[in-house]
C-alpha cells in the first residue's frame, strides 16, 4: 500500500508518504509559502522513496478546517493530481489529525483539538482513540468563540493546537480541567493524516477526485461574527 498525504491548512506545510506501513515525509513552518513549496516537497518525498506518482494507491489531504487559502491550495493540488492519475482521494480532518498526534505522543485515549480561527473564534473538535490508527469524533466539529466550547474532559486528556496557545485560560476553564496537558505549539501534520488515511483505505472509505471538497466550517471568511450580548 502506497499513500501520499499533504496538508497546507495552517502555518505548516507538510507531505508524507506511507509505503507498506513505513512513513517518511517533510514538515515546514512556512506561512504564505504553501503554494510555492508544496509541489517541490511532494517531488522530493517521492524521489527519496524512488517512487513515481503513478505508483500510488491513493492520495490523502488535510481537508480542513483551517486557513481558507491553505485549505483551497491542498484541495486544488489533490484534485489536480488525482484526476491526472485516476487515483482515489482520502480526505482527513485537520482537527482529527491533531487529536491523533496528541494520542500517539502522549499515549492517551482522548484529545481536544483547537485551531485558532481568527476573529475571536476556534475550530474545535474532541476525539477518542479507537483500535488501530483511527479516532472517533466525540462532538461535531464546529467553529465558535472559545467561551462557548463545551466538552467533557478527563485529567488524562490532552489539548492540542494553536487555539490552545491563543485561548488557553478560557478553554481550560471550559473543560474544567486545570491540570490538562497542553500541546499548544502543534499544527496538523501529513504524518498523522497518512496514518489515518491508511485506515480509511483499508475500510474502502474513498472519494472520487471530482467529489473533493474542502471543509471550512465557517461559511463566509469575510463576515465577522455578530456581537454577542
Amino acid at each position: 500500500m502506497k499513500i501520499l498525504a499533504l496538508d497546507t491548512a495552517t502555518e505548516a506545510c507538510s507531505v508524507a508518504l506511507m509505503v507498506d506501513g513505513a512513513v517518511s515525509g517533510q514538515f515546514r513552518l512556512a506561512p504564505r509559502e504553501h503554494n510555492r513549496i508544496i509541489l517541490p516537497m511532494i517531488q522530493e518525498v517521492l524521489a527519496d522513496a524512488e517512487l513515481r506518482l503513478s505508483m500510488l494507491d491513493a492520495i490523502a489531504f488535510g481537508c480542513g478546517p483551517g486557513s481558507f487559502t491553505g485549505v483551497r491550495i491542498a484541495a486544488g493540488v489533490i484534485q489536480g493530481l488525482s484526476l491526472g492519475l485516476d487515483c482515489p482521494v482520502i480526505p482527513i480532518s485537520t482537527l482529527a489529525a491533531l487529536a491523533f498526534e496528541a494520542m500517539m505522543e502522549c499515549h492517551v485515549e482522548q484529545a481536544h483539538a483547537a485551531i485558532d480561527a481568527r476573529m475571536g473564534e476556534v475550530y474545535w473538535g474532541s476525539y477518542r482513540k479507537m483500535s488501530g490508527d483511527s479516532v472517533q469524533s466525540v462532538v461535531e466539529e464546529r467553529v465558535m468563540p472559545p467561551d462557548q466550547v463545551s466538552a467533557k474532559a478527563r485529567p488524562t486528556d490532552v489539548g492540542i493546537g494553536s487555539g490552545w496557545m491563543t485561548y488557553r485560560a478560557i478553554l481550560t476553564a471550559r473543560l474544567e480541567q486545570p491540570e490538562i496537558k497542553i500541546l499548544d505549539d502543534r499544527f496538523p501534520s501529513a504524518n498523522s493524516i497518512v496514518r489515518l488515511a491508511a485506515t480509511d483505505f483499508r475500510a474502502g472509505i474513498l472519494c472520487r477526485p471530482e467529489d473533493v471538497e474542502p471543509v471550512y466550517l465557517r461559511n463566509d471568511v469575510a463576515k465577522k461574527p455578530a456581537p454577542r450580548t
